[in-house]
């Protein structure tokens, strides 16, 4: 394998699981560590930087990043999807049908029809989230037949060479001064017809029967994480290679904790009491692990503090996000009647520079009040 063969997810060092902001992720991080600007004169950095930058321009592609994925390297030369270089067409057909398609040119029988890809939607928990898990699914999906192995012929019997294309898979017909060719009506391409259908499949070589599969979901997952389960997709017609089955996760609302990425939020009540002495409180984390938080004496509601590495983990990387805990001072709505007294008290002994924003305010509004009535 050449140098600019060298697989993209490796390149960017992500698993190929990776969603769009990993990839970015990576890219970003790879570019500013191979750019020429940080190692002049460096020319294997030189290399690398662009071919990550090639890796990242197809990957972040949707349909490039399909289209590799199923073919590698190959989907982008020449006769794959418009590659680079020039090489020699075997005729003026090869020349129509690597533009228009298989409508012009290019004889021979149809190329095996890859099996659908499918899609499952999975909802898991933040918690699941967090520490990743193994499940199975169960889909009803199409697969290979067993009597006929796919061949789509009853056991014991065979197929014979079409006689409407000769075994070509392909017809022609003329149309004015051009002769256009297209797949035969009556075997489908395949140049080749069932004497006798299976009476499982009905002669197309698959049947729908209920599938379950092992799915791991790595630890940091998010909504949006895309898990590809290759070859577990729906069974190809005849025999043909199946396709993939790709599975969407959805992380549902968590009681406690939002989520901002990695980045765990979360609100926290405190007493004014606390608020204005201090103090320490502790707090569950996503972990099940107790935080131990240090409330400085006065503080606001509103407030955050920051754990760091308490969050989620990085998807495919290492450490950990941050957790958030946004302060809210709670007033106390049933009181004793000695707290009642010994609040009056309190409230005796103010002078107004306990509170500066409070008393700033009032200020400002003395002020504004004085000039409208000036």
């Amino acid at each position: 394998m050449s140098a600019t063969e060298i697989d993209y997810y490796e390149l960017l060092e992500c698993e190929r699981t990776a969603d769009d902001k990993v990839l970015k992720s990576a890219y970003r991080r790879l570019a500013m560590r191979y750019h020429p600007d940080k190692n002049p004169g460096d020319k294997e950095a030189e290399a690398r930087f662009k071919q990550i930058s090639e890796a990242y321009d197809c990957l972040k592609d949707p349909q490039k990043r399909a289209a590799y994925d199923r073919y590698g390297h190959a989907a982008f030369q020449q006769g794959m999807g418009g590659g680079q270089g020039g090489g020699d067409f075997g005729d003026i057909g090869d020349i129509f049908e690597s533009i228009f398609g298989s409508a012009f040119g290019g004889g021979g029988r149809q190329q095996q029809r890859r099996g659908a890809d499918l899609r499952y939607d999975m909802e898991v928990s933040l918690d699941d989230a967090f520490r990743g898990k193994q499940t199975d699914i169960t889909i009803e999906v199409s697969q290979t037949c067993e009597p006929c192995h796919g061949s789509g012929a009853e056991p014991g019997t065979g197929k014979r060479g079409c006689s409407m294309c000769g075994g070509h898979g392909k017809v022609r017909a003329q149309q004015g001064f051009f002769v256009v060719e297209r797949t035969c009506p009556t075997c489908q391409g395949r140049g080749e017809v069932i004497e006798k259908p299976c009476r499982s499949c009905g002669g197309e070589g698959r049947v729908d029967k209920p599938q379950t599969l092992q799915v791991e979901i790595p630890p940091g997952v998010d909504s949006g994480t895309r898990i590809r389960l290759s070859g577990k997709g729906e069974a190809g017609p005849f025999g043909s290679p199946p396709g993939d089955l790709y599975i969407f996760l959805h992380v549902k609302r968590h009681r406690v904790f939002e989520r901002d990425g990695t980045t765990l939020i979360t609100r926290v009540p405190i007493t004014f009491t606390t608020a204005a002495l201090g103090g320490t409180i502790e707090i569950p984390g996503i972990d099940g692990e107790a935080i131990t938080l240090d409330i400085p004496a006065g503080i606001q509601s509103g407030k955050q503090l920051r754990k760091r590495g308490a969050g989620m983990p990085v998807l495919q990387g290492r450490g950990r996000g941050d957790l958030v805990i946004e302060i809210a001072v709670e007033t106390p709505t049933k009181l004793t009647a000695r707290q009642k007294e010994l609040l009056r008290e309190l409230q005796g002994t103010e002078t107004g520079d306990e509170c500066p924003n409070s008393k700033g305010f009032f200020d400002r509004i003395k002020e504004a009040w004085t000039d409208l009535t000036d």
